[in-house]
């Protein structure tokens, strides 16, 4: 099977060009909002193949200098630029391997605190800023739709958009429960506590992909809380909206616009309702679930940070890494790429069968 076929995406973009110089393209926004879309992404593949490509000739030519003059004073980079091109070459490997319907585009990330108060919302603060710091690594931008803080300290839920390349494709294998094991800072006895949050990733879907029943629906009004100013609090800016048949709630605050604030919350329940759907399909929604729910049962985890110890274990592969200072600052993909090999894998393996 062929993960990545240059003629291929050579002739998809002369397609997609073609359908962009049609005199009628601009007139249908959704069409054209999908086709430039999928125009960048294969326009950037090629560009960064072309640029490995350029690369690689480039430090032939210096490994030829290098023989050729005997000078061992460039041999360090050398070495540097080949680990880096290794490097990439790996990074378009696993890119290559992202095959679902939605993973190259944007996600939906909702964390909520679950067993343990305080040190619980700590702990979803802490997940918080590791996945911006992961995303800002990654290039990816990030837009808060939500944030609730916590009754002491930490943050109870959080909700934000992820937008880049791959972005939903990279973060979906980290939906589920979350533990933390640590010398909690907010016990004056210094006894260790555990603590779970979890984690929902959703992709982003255009509207006409999924349809929802307005009349499913019930949109509340509320004054903002939080940072804003003055005019967050004197307005009924905030929107919260509830899909009667699920019991899903989702809240919009951080515009000043009811108006953006609902499109935002909608954007939200329509990727949540249509995930939802997807994992009831394939006979996933009972543990999808129960992964989002956090209670504190071990099972329902699936990593666990030790702060004692200093050790992160994913249990999904049993892959325990002694780096967690690196982790939880956003140096995640050692983790992330070892799911994504595994899943690929594992979609082999059910092709055999």
């Amino acid at each position: 099977m062929t993960l990545f076929n240059l003629p291929s995406l050579e002739n998809e973009r002369k397609e997609l060009e073609q359908e962009m110089a049609e005199p009628d393209f601009w007139n249908d926004l959704e069409r054209s909002t999908r086709v430039n879309q999928r125009m960048k992404h294969v326009s950037d593949k090629l560009a960064h193949v072309a640029s490995l490509r350029k690369r690689v000739n480039d430090t032939e030519a210096l490994i030829e200098l290098v023989e050729e003059e005997s000078d061992a004073s460039l041999v360090p980079e050398v070495l540097g630029e080949v680990q880096a091109i290794a490097a990439d070459v790996e990074t378009l490997r696993l890119e290559t391997l992202l095959r679902g319907t939605y993973d190259a585009g944007n996600a939906i990330l909702s964390l909520h605190a679950g067993a343990g108060g305080t040190e619980a919302q700590d702990w979803t603060q802490m997940l918080h800023r590791m996945y911006l710091r992961y995303c800002e690594r990654k290039g990816y931008g990030v837009k808060l739709l939500d944030l609730l803080p916590g009754d002491e300290a930490g943050t109870k839920s959080a909700t934000w958009e992820v937008s880049g390349e791959n972005a939903y494709g990279f973060l979906r294998s980290e939906k589920g429960v979350h533990r933390l094991v640590r010398i909690s800072p907010f016990d004056s006895s210094a006894r260790r506590h555990t603590s779970f949050a979890s984690l929902d990733v959703s992709p982003i879907i255009e509207d006409s992909a999924f349809v929802l029943n307005m009349e499913e629906v019930r949109i509340d009004t509320y004054r903002a809380s939080g940072a804003g100013g003055q005019h967050v609090n004197r307005t009924d800016s905030a929107v919260r909206i509830t899909h009667i048949p699920t019991g899903l709630v989702v809240t919009s605050q951080d515009q000043r616009s009811q108006i953006q604030n609902r499109e935002k919350a909608m954007r939200v329940l329509r990727a949540r309702l249509y995930d939802m759907q997807r994992a009831q399909a394939t006979g996933d929604y009972a543990s999808t679930r129960k992964s989002q729910v956090g209670t504190g049962d071990r099972s329902e985890r699936i990593r666990t940070y030790n702060f004692p110890q200093g050790r992160v274990t994913d249990h999904r592969i049993n892959l325990t890494l002694y780096q967690l200072e690196n982790f939880v600052s956003g140096d995640c993909d050692s983790v992330i790429d070892a799911l994504i090999l595994q899943d690929q894998t594992e979609r082999l393996e059910n092709l055999r069968e």
